[in-house]
């Protein structure tokens, strides 16, 4: 894909699933994670308890003495935390970071209108208290990526909740529903968006019950919010084209990359790893 040809230049410039996989409970205070497993956090939802899945992605060999970055992946509407394992498991075995795959309720994360009624704040929160546990994890390095309906939930988690220093939505911007408050504090962006889009279209509008912004709009209601450069640095890419905002509070930087035959499926065809990378080399910056 040629803008993934530049994009790779321009980050230099700038700056299997996994067999081991065991249904594991965490183990006791100041444990380390020794390798990839699958936990179960119990949330009360509407009155009954549940067991939700999550997925730790581990490197194989666990340096000593070393702490990891985290990043949390949000699958889409439909989708399965599972589908994660072999996108990132290329950065999780060499040791890049700690992959945490949470499943979403009703194969969905509640944004409003999705079959889920889960409070997903909670359970995010509930995760995140839970990787207390573990001595070897760098809680100041944490980030989220997101996909689709994933996309909406680390948009929600980034105005809502402290937790991540960036996020990468992938084929979703902001939705009117989801508002700055008083308490969102500034975070890097990096959203990802297909113009050729037909499930989210690029211009936004109403779809499965969400009126989303034009992708644009998205971008630049996240620069305006954390006082940004007003322009954005334009860079084209091939057909495609990257919007850097920058000089935002706490050194952050907001970015929108348009590619512009990009479908909603983009994340998973050919080229998604070369995305991947570029989605990792953004966020470990902050």
């Amino acid at each position: 894909m040629k803008y993934l040809k530049f994009l790779f230049l321009l980050t230099f410039i700038m700056s299997c699933k996994d067999d081991n996989i065991s249904q594991q409970n965490t183990t006791s205070e100041n444990s380390y994670i020794l390798k990839s497993k699958s936990i179960d956090i119990l949330q009360n939802i509407e009155g009954q308890n549940y067991l939700r899945n999550v997925i730790i992605q581990a490197p194989i060999n666990i340096e000593e003495g070393k702490i990891y970055p985290i990043v949390f992946a949000f699958h889409g509407r439909g989708g399965n935390n599972v589908s994660w394992i072999n996108k990132l498991n290329l950065f999780t075995i060499t040791g890049e970071f700690i992959g945490i795959y949470p499943q979403g309720f009703l194969e969905s994360w509640n944004l409003g209108t999705e079959p889920s009624t889960a409070d997903d704040i909670e359970f995010v929160d509930l995760i995140v208290e839970e990787l207390q546990n573990y001595n070897n994890l760098d809680f100041e390095r944490m980030y989220a990526i997101g996909t689709s309906n994933g996309a909406g939930m680390v948009n929600k988690l980034a105005l809502e909740t402290n937790h991540f220093k960036a996020i990468a939505p992938v084929v979703s911007q902001l939705i009117e529903s989801l508002q700055f408050t008083e308490t969102t504090q500034p975070v890097s962006v990096f959203q990802i968006n297909g113009a050729a889009d037909t499930t989210v279209p690029i211009e936004g509008g109403l779809r499965m019950g969400h009126n989303f912004l034009d992708a644009y709009e998205s971008a630049s209601l996240w620069a305006s919010e954390f006082n940004c450069t007003n322009s954005p640095i334009i860079i084209y890419l091939g057909d495609d084209t990257l919007y850097i905002f920058e000089s935002c509070d706490n050194d952050k930087e907001i970015q929108y990359l348009r590619i512009e035959n990009g479908e909603h499926n983009l994340h998973w065809g050919p080229g998604s790893q070369q995305l991947f990378h570029l989605i990792w080399s953004f966020l470990q910056r902050f």
